[in-house]
């Protein structure tokens, strides 16, 4: 089952961030994209009364209404069975579903394009992650430009 996060998930959430990147700069992350109001869409994949996975989409600044996917954590052991998958498929259904324009990815083509991502839709835009693994996904109609700035909400700054 996939839901949006509750306050009483929190440190369980933590706890899979940490886990899945073996430190804990993700996981503040998320805390400081939910402190920041930054975080649109948050949710967890529950299975038997526990939480294993987590997916935030955050708010971007771009010529149009977009989101980053960033991060995407699945608890140590649940892995590669498909978890982190159906968080993301859920989160892309819920950013069209409140109409936002495109979603932004920084990660691997060979995963994040199943998914529709893109690198090409992404290359005209300007970003410090610009490059080989910088991907968008239009959310319906085609984008209404396709060069511009685009940046990543103020706590990606954080990270190293």
């Amino acid at each position: 089952m996939i839901r949006h996060e509750e306050s009483a998930d929190i440190p369980a959430i933590r706890k899979i961030v940490e886990d899945a990147f073996s430190q804990p700069a993700e996981a503040q992350l998320v805390d400081r994209l939910r402190d920041d109001g930054d975080a649109v869409i948050s949710a967890v994949a529950v299975d038997d009364g526990q939480i294993v996975g987590h997916i935030l989409f955050s708010r971007m600044s771009a010529p149009f209404r977009a989101l980053g996917l960033a991060p995407v954590a699945v608890a140590l052991g649940r892995q590669r069975n498909g978890i982190g998958s159906e968080l993301i498929r859920w989160g892309l259904a819920k950013a069209r579903e409140t109409e936002w324009t495109c979603v932004f990815v920084l990660g691997d083509p060979s995963f994040y394009e199943r998914f529709g991502f893109n690198v090409a839709l992404a290359g005209g835009f300007e970003s410090p992650y610009a490059g080989e693994h910088f991907m968008a996904l239009a959310l319906g109609e085609p984008l209404p430009v396709t060069t511009g700035k685009v940046e990543y909400a103020a706590a990606f700054n954080a990270l190293d």
